[in-house]
Order: C-alpha cells, then structure tokens, then sequence
C-alpha cells in the first residue's frame, strides 16, 4: 500500500502542476483578452480624435477658402477702381496741359498786348467746375 500511496501523491503532484499550468494558461488567456480589448479601445479613441481633427480642419479649410473669395473679389473691386482713377488722372492731365496752354498764351498776350482779366478767371472758374463735377460730386 506504500508503493500505492507513493503513485497516488506523484499522480496528485502531477495533477496538481497540470492545474497550475491550466491557471496560468486561462490567467495569460484573460490577460491577453484584457490586453486586446484596451488595444482596441485605444485605437477607437485615437480614430475619434482623427475624426475630429478632420472635422475641425475642413472646418478651417472652409474659412480659408471663404475669405479667400472675399479677397479676391476686394482684389478685383480695387483695381476696377484703380482703372477709373488711372482714366480720371488722364483727364486731369489732359486738362492742366490745357490749363498750362491757356496760361502760355496768357503771358504770350500779356507781353504783346493787354491782359483780359476776364478771360483768365472765367478760364479757371470753368476748369475747377469741370473738375468738382467730374471728380468731387
């Protein structure tokens, strides 16, 4: 019976080690589905900050391009403007080469002949009037 007893408790350590194994096993088996799902929380988490990121930069991109339009039309409004003001400053030139003839002649006159004080200030009163209506009203 000694020899039994002696099988009985090797056959009891041996199952006793097969029951640790198996322990250990189901414990690395939790762990590693513990593990697993984290991992996978993880990834959702960081997916949903790209997502949002995303979000957030097509947003900006909006913005941007919003402004750019606006841009772009103050770009095209001011040179529409700077072609009127290019046409009026050739006008203006226009006229103080005429201004600039009249007063040539004027001193012309003035040194063969009488000056018509008249003529000068009716001369001057009509260009500043061409310029108030062409460029002030």
């Amino acid at each position: 019976m000694a020899f039994s007893s002696g099988i009985t408790t090797s056959s009891g350590s041996l199952h006793n080690t097969d029951l640790y194994q198996q322990q250990q096993q189901l414990q690395r088996k939790m762990s590693n589905r513990e593990s697993a799902r984290r991992s996978r929380v993880r990834k959702q988490k960081h997916l949903d900050d790209l997502m949002a990121q995303l979000a957030q930069l097509r947003k900006a991109n909006n913005q941007l391009v919003m402004m750019m339009n606006v841009t772009a039309q103050r770009l095209l409004h001011v040179e529409a403007e700077n072609s009127v003001l290019r046409a009026q400053m050739a006008q203006l030139d226009a006229r103080l080469d005429s201004l600039n003839e009249i007063i040539g002649f004027l001193d012309a006159e003035k040194e063969g002949f009488a000056l018509d004080e008249e003529f000068c200030y009716n001369a001057v009163n009509d260009s500043a009037d061409l310029f108030h209506e062409l460029y002030v009203c």
